[in-house]
């Protein structure tokens, strides 16, 4: 596995009818190719085939009714952005997503035969090991705030997948130049374990807190692939 080269990135982003990965189906898919000149945005409108619930309707700002009315069907949507992600890790660039857990495990959910076959570069996962101990949120506004990265509309793919493909640049070249060092293989594990010991902080803090912590369950990095079903 190749070594992570900020100047060769595929960024990649879902909104999703709901915050279940597990559960949840695409709306919208955001795919940016960045491969030694501007970047190559295209995104993908999908009828997710469900209503979409009120509460992401407004974080996204997409109706059932506009994608009924607009959107391609959604299994079309979700095979087109698998074979872009296939064809981005066989070109030898770096998947970039922003709690890259999340959205791939809606594509495991959605296609179970969706397998992590490249280097996944997660920023969210980088800044809570590096920066440990710092407070506040980490969403990816808060997290661009705190790096001095642009994020030109919040919530709307595109502009997250840029984001965070800003943020990938920044980490890698300005603040922590190791991790484009590191090889591939041993990155990749970097992030599995710093995934697996925040969740495990987390749910110790909750325990100290009084909280009932028998149903928090570590999930996996860069997807959960846990049996689950479908909502295909």
């Amino acid at each position: 596995m190749t070594t992570f080269d900020a100047g060769r990135m595929f960024a990649f982003d879902l909104e999703t009818t709901g915050t279940d990965p597990h559960q949840c189906r695409i709306v919208t898919s955001a795919l940016v190719r960045i491969d030694g000149g501007p970047p190559q945005a295209r995104e993908l409108l999908a009828d997710p085939g469900v209503e979409i619930p009120a509460a992401a309707a407004e974080v996204h700002g997409i109706t059932t009714e506009h994608a009924r009315a607009h959107g391609r069907p959604h299994d079309e949507v979700l095979a087109e952005t698998i074979a872009e992600i296939r064809r981005a890790w066989r070109d030898g660039l770096t998947l970039v997503a922003y709690n890259a857990a999340y959205d791939l495990t809606v594509l495991r959910t959605q296609e179970p035969s969706f397998t992590v076959d490249g280097l996944v570069f997660d920023p969210l996962v980088i800044d809570r090991a590096r920066d440990r101990f710092r407070g506040g949120k980490r969403t990816l506004g808060n997290v661009c705030e705190h790096y001095n990265v642009r994020l030109d509309n919040a919530h709307e793919a595109t502009a997250d997948a840029l984001a965070a493909a800003r943020l990938a640049w920044m980490m890698a070249k300005k603040v922590w130049p190791d991790l484009a060092a590191m090889d591939g293989d041993e990155l990749m594990e970097y992030q599995a374990v710093s995934h697996f010991e925040s969740q495990r902080s987390l749910r110790e803090y909750l325990r100290k807190q009084g909280r009932d912590v028998s149903d928090f369950r570590i999930t996996a990095w860069p997807m959960d692939a846990r049996a689950a079903t479908s909502t295909r």
